[in-house]
């Protein structure tokens, strides 16, 4: 279908302005409308999954048009396996986000699932926009209803929160939007043509000086939104104080509008700042790991300490990316994806308890495994995808940054690998605390175990993190193309060698082979001798 996109993007607009219609008193109307919608906008996009070619290194069910003729902006979709298996994620989200405010929200409950699915449309057209300006028209516009979401629905110091993450966000959005114009008037200069093309900045050869400037003006745009260190702050207050499905939305979708930004923005098109500036990546990245871990260890609040744990998981993230090689690439971006499955699903969980007894105090709870024994294996499963046990999907992710992130530096892979140790203990100390031990508290025994649609929004997420657990292969696949074209501007000596001991390979093949540890010094490039050298120019 050529317009599958537009279909996708717009099925959440045109869900929100039926319910504009829809008489607020009506409640339940608005409930099935809501959730109706969501689940359609997701059933719309599975066939993205099997009519992606995994082999094209063209962007994919591309739409183009006229958007703002004067000054040469379009209406320009298209996807490529990062932004496939990231809308796969979105749709998913939404809908399971939706189902799961059923009874949480009792106020206002007309504007609320209008919030949420105008929120699914800006966050799909930035993963679809390959026009500079239209990419930058959807990432201003997510702003808004998260901004309500936590302001009117949020719990205690939600307006400080609301504000905060507003505030935040718009001053890394408003510097990001400098850089745009800087790339715009550079492509102007060289080509004659003005253009907001994604396309044609990434064939741009920049000089560097440019590049540094530009790199910067990203980096405090997609860093905020990540969020790395020193920038994470408003992250645990809008998590703690965001209802249960905008925490859910946040950390599954939102917070990959960074990592995507660099994927997709910083990386290809600004190549040598990126190099640059790899140093000063991989400390933000090192200290956030470890921070964020020990901070969640030191957590009272439920909720908060899962918001830490996403600043520790998003900073090996940005480790992996930054190690600038084929699998740590590969692995930066499954893990984006089981980060939203496994952290989502936590967050979830949170809601759970938190609708029976309106208190996200750990010491408020213990021996829940008692009275709530499906809620507390369904915690279980996703406590271990977090920790990345094997066979869960965590471990694929991780496994992949630590074996990208060794090759170039191993005392970068020792720092990875204590964040892994540290997410454990945070993890399984909040799992013994809340399920385990004697029911102490009279107010927790005659909680309710999980009910059906409760039960429903975790299903896709297990079955998910069993499947990439266990099969990856089908979403490496998707990625081999994304991955090379990145390399191939970032990192070209991974590609085209031709030595004993080196590949003329898809680089990205290597993360789906058998062997993919063997695959990639293979891939490696080649020193005097025939002998791969790592990304740092030292001998193996």
């Amino acid at each position: 279908m050529n317009n599958i996109l537009s279909l996708i993007l717009f099925t959440p607009l045109a869900g929100a302005l039926v319910l504009l219609f829809v008489n607020k008193q009506n409640e339940n109307a608005i409930k099935w409308i809501a959730n109706a919608v969501a689940l359609i906008g997701f059933l719309i996009s599975i066939p993205l999954w099997f009519w992606f070619n995994p082999q094209s290194p063209d962007f994919q069910f591309v739409e183009r048009a006229p958007w703002i003729p004067s000054i040469g902006a379009e209406y320009f979709l298209g996807i490529d396996g990062l932004a496939t298996l990231l809308i796969l994620l979105t749709t998913m989200m939404g809908s399971i986000a939706i189902l799961s405010s059923w009874t949480a929200i009792t106020e206002r409950v007309k504007e609320y699932y209008i919030f949420l699915l105008v929120l699914q449309t800006g966050m799909l057209g930035a993963f679809m926009s390959l026009d500079f300006l239209l990419f930058f028209l959807f990432w201003e516009v997510m702003l808004v209803p998260m901004y309500f979401l936590i302001g009117i629905w949020g719990s205690a110091n939600r307006l400080y929160s609301a504000i905060k993450f507003f505030l935040y966000t718009l001053v890394g959005s408003v510097v990001m939007l400098l850089g745009i114009l800087a790339l715009y008037f550079h492509n102007h200069t060289v080509t004659g043509v003005y253009t907001f093309d994604v396309t044609q900045f990434q064939r741009l050869t920049l000089p560097f000086d440019l590049q540094w400037w530009i790199f910067l003006a990203f980096f405090l745009g997609f860093a905020i939104k990540v969020p790395m260190f020193p920038f994470h702050t408003w992250l645990p207050d809008a998590h703690t104080d965001a209802p249960t499905a905008g925490s859910v939305i946040l950390a599954a979708v939102l917070l990959k509008m960074g990592t995507y930004g660099f994927l997709r923005f910083s990386l290809p098109i600004l190549p040598e700042a990126s190099r640059y500036f790899v140093p000063m990546i991989v400390v933000l990245s090192a200290i956030g790991i470890v921070y964020g871990a020990l901070v969640a260890l030191a957590q009272k609040d439920w909720k908060r300490l899962v918001a830490y744990s996403s600043v520790s998981h998003m900073a090996m993230v940005m480790l992996g990316m930054f190690a600038l090689n084929p699998v740590g690439i590969t692995g930066s971006i499954v893990q984006q994806l089981n980060h939203g499955i496994s952290t989502g699903a936590l967050f979830l969980i949170v809601g759970i308890v938190y609708e029976r007894r309106h208190t996200r105090e750990i010491s408020e709870y213990g021996g829940l495994s008692k009275v709530m024994p499906v809620y507390a294996a369904v915690f279980l499963l996703m406590t271990m995808s977090s920790i990345g046990l094997p066979t869960l999907n965590g471990f694929i992710g991780e496994f992949l940054i630590l074996q990208g992130v060794f090759v170039a530096n191993k005392i970068w892979a020792a720092i990875a690998a204590s964040g892994v140790v540290l997410g454990a203990a945070y993890m399984l100390y909040l799992y013994q605390r809340t399920m385990f031990g004697k029911v102490e508290n009279p107010k927790n025994e005659g909680l309710l175990d999980l009910g059906h649609r409760e039960f429903a929004t975790f299903a896709p997420l297990l079955i998910l993190a069993v499947w990439m657990g266990l099969y990856p292969a089908p979403f490496l696949r998707r990625l081999e193309t994304s991955v090379q074209h990145i390399v191939e501007r970032v990192s070209p000596q991974y590609t085209g060698v031709t030595a004993a001991n080196c590949t003329t390979q898809s680089p990205a093949l290597l993360a789906a082979s058998s062997n993919p540890a063997a695959r990639f010094l293979d891939s490696l490039p080649c020193g005097p001798d025939g002998k791969p050298l790592d990304n740092q120019g030292e001998r193996r």
